[in-house]
């Protein structure tokens, strides 16, 4: 079981704008907030979002680089996908691959990718 995972973010407004409407709608609940940071909490596991310094961020992230690639979060079902997927079109937020959604990932593989104010790549995945 995971414990909990810690990103480091360039606005941490944005971030919070983007990833608190996601992760409430998987189930996670807000957990700590302080002036840099804030995490939400589903059992045992949090993520955490910490405002970067600034004489850190003249280098942004990709994730080609060495280090997270992305993250993929299960979804209840393709419904909860098609419903997140309908949401983050709303809100403008780019989604990947679009040529091949839902089945970017494969023929079995039902899910939405996309991408965080930082360009980190996310996912939402169906069951099987």
């Amino acid at each position: 079981m995971l414990h909990h995972i810690e990103i480091n973010v360039s606005n941490l407004s944005k971030t919070i704008e983007f990833w608190q409407w996601f992760l409430m709608e998987l189930g996670y609940q807000p957990y700590q907030k302080w002036e840099s940071g804030i995490s939400w909490k589903d059992g045992e596991t949090y993520l955490v979002f910490v405002q970067t310094e600034e004489r850190f961020l003249d280098v942004s992230y990709h994730r080609s680089r060495v280090g997270l690639n992305h993250l993929a979060f299960h979804a209840e079902s393709r419904k909860q996908v098609d419903q997140i997927t309908m949401q983050f079109k709303e809100k403008g937020v780019h989604i990947l691959y679009q040529d091949k959604h839902p089945f970017a990932g494969g023929d079995t593989h039902y899910a939405v990718f996309f991408e965080d104010p930082d360009r980190i790549k996310v996912e939402l995945v169906a069951p099987f």
